[in-house]
């Protein structure tokens, strides 16, 4: 390496992380192999976890290993991989100080991927009341708990916002009404979805949409529900505003924070990251990149939004390390795909400029959905 090697370093290694980091490998792959830049990823575990998998856990679709893979399998070998958790960037000295071993790593362009984490204990009761979907272990206690399930009230809430996935509750609610009535227990079971804002999505378009839906499938809907405390041995869910929800079985989407990192380092109050939002660069430090979940925009918390944000990074980043002026900008695009229930689904996208599309449930969809859960890993890698 000489002495003017431009140093990229890629904190966190979800979908975000991983893909900046192969177009990155990809991009500058010339400027790497004669040893002027240097691409390294800093990610706190070996390896990669593609969530989207544990929605289909419960219901016994899916194992949680399915959405598992080794990140050094799935990161170009140029990239350089440190297993080490980032305590705190000071982005003064351009500099990363780790928790294991005292190591610190020095940077001219550092990008933050360092996701959403669950955080059940902000709401009294939630982590011994409620049950969620949101990681390996949440995923495999419902599925247990679904298998005991043999009728009552089954109450999906959103607790947090923002949150991972923002189709996911709606997913979750449609596909459990599918299940419930191929086990013969829909009928036996009162379906009720509450969501803290004034509709039933953050989105009004996906909220339109999903509004006859649920209507039709007999599911009860409490809008501007902002959870407040779980009592799990009265097994009853209150709201900010005094109502109450009862439930023999409650599914709670978990409230998420960002990164203690980004508060420590003074890069965003709540753990996300202050950008512009077409640039994607810090609006607290030079050289500063955020992405993902990690990046505080007005869109939703989803994989897609990441992925389309690498790309844009990686061609700016990659202008700059060669002396050009960037112009890649990030339009705010997002896909998503969104279950229906166990055998259709539909399928949404938007930008900025454009309000979300909603297109009609079909088979077809569902299938591609599941298709694209198997070719996630060539997105990973960043060729698709």
């Amino acid at each position: 390496m000489n002495s003017m090697t431009h140093r990229i370093v890629v904190v966190g290694g979800g979908t975000g992380g991983t893909v900046v980091s192969n177009r990155l490998a990809e991009e500058l792959e010339s400027e790497i192999d004669a040893g002027d830049v240097e691409v390294t990823l800093v990610s706190d575990d070996t390896k990669h976890v593609y969530k989207p998998v544990f929605l289909y856990v419960p219901f016994g679709v899916a194992e949680p290993e399915d959405g598992v893979r080794d990140l050094r399998d799935l990161v170009d070998e140029r990239v350089n991989i440190v297993t080490n958790r980032v305590r705190r960037v000071e982005t003064d000295e351009k500099r990363l100080y780790c928790q294991d071993g005292d190591e610190v790593l020095d940077y001219d362009t550092l990008v933050l991927a360092t996701g959403a984490k669950l955080d059940p204990d902000a709401v009294p009761g939630f982590r011994e009341g409620a049950h969620h979907f949101y990681s390996a272990e949440g995923a495999e206690r419902l599925r247990d708990a679904l298998a005991e399930f043999d009728g009552g009230r089954l109450v999906l809430s959103v607790v947090g916002t923002p949150h991972m996935c923002p189709a996911a509750p709606l997913e979750f609610t449609f596909i459990v009404d599918d299940w419930l009535r191929e086990q013969g227990l829909r009928e036996d079971t009162d379906l009720v979805y509450t969501y803290p804002m004034e509709r039933s999505h953050g989105k009004p378009e996906v909220a339109e949409w999903a509004d006859p839906i649920l209507a039709e499938r007999g599911v009860r809907v409490e809008t501007d529900f902002v959870v407040d405390a779980i009592d799990p041995d009265e097994r009853v869910v209150s709201a900010k505003s005094g109502a109450e929800v009862d439930y023999d079985l409650l599914v709670g989407i978990p409230p998420h924070r960002g990164d203690e990192l980004i508060v420590d380092s003074g890069l965003g109050d709540a753990g996300w990251v202050d950008v512009d939002q077409r640039t994607l660069r810090a609006t607290a430090a030079e050289d500063v990149y955020a992405i993902g979940d990690t990046a505080a925009l007005p869109i939703p918390k989803a994989g897609s939004a990441a992925h389309f944000q690498a790309f844009a990074v990686a061609e700016r980043i990659a202008a700059e390390v060669r002396g050009r002026t960037p112009t890649k900008r990030y339009d705010g695009k997002t896909v998503c795909f969104v279950e229906t229930g166990l055998d259709e689904a539909s399928f949404v996208s938007f930008d900025y400029e454009t309000p979300a599309t909603m297109r009609q449930p079909s088979k077809p969809i569902h299938w591609a959905k599941h298709a694209y859960n198997e070719s996630y890993w060539l997105t990973a890698r960043g060729m698709l």
